[in-house]
């Protein structure tokens, strides 16, 4: 049986009817598959899309979202001054509860990388951890 997961920001957003006056409309397409061991390629492949390339908030789809996208480059700036590994990984996979995620626009990633890695959570921690490393790099000094 094969599995498809349908998310509007997966791998990319259509904006359509600009030209006429109305509000964007994004459409919902495939996950494709990424490497586990490439943070950056799963970055752009599922978040740049609503959280831009260099993680300000500012992607393609942003004007369309009703929650706007946080600015992923100022987390180390949280308490103490320290990114917040844990949290962050915890959002991703949709145990944070943060009510962003879950939602149609944003996605909890736990349970489509689980399906995209056969169900071996070695591989899903592998590209959660990698994935919250490639954030952690887009830090503001």
């Amino acid at each position: 049986m094969r599995l498809r997961v349908l998310l509007f920001p997966a791998t990319s957003v259509a904006l359509c009817g600009l030209a006429f006056a109305q509000a964007p409309q994004v459409l919902n397409i495939p996950v494709h598959h990424t490497s586990a061991n490439s943070g950056r390629e799963m970055y752009e492949a599922y978040c740049a899309a609503c959280h831009g390339k260099d993680g300000k908030g500012h992607g393609p789809v942003a004007a369309a979202l009703k929650v706007p996208p946080m600015d992923l480059t100022v987390l180390a700036r949280q308490p103490a001054g320290k990114f917040p590994s844990i949290r962050v990984y915890r959002a991703i996979t949709g145990e944070a509860g943060i009510s962003a995620h879950g939602s149609k626009e944003m996605p909890v990633w736990g349970p489509i990388f689980m399906s995209m890695s056969h169900q071996h959570e070695s591989e899903v921690h592998l590209r959660v951890a990698n994935l919250t490393d490639y954030i952690k790099s887009l830090q503001e000094k």
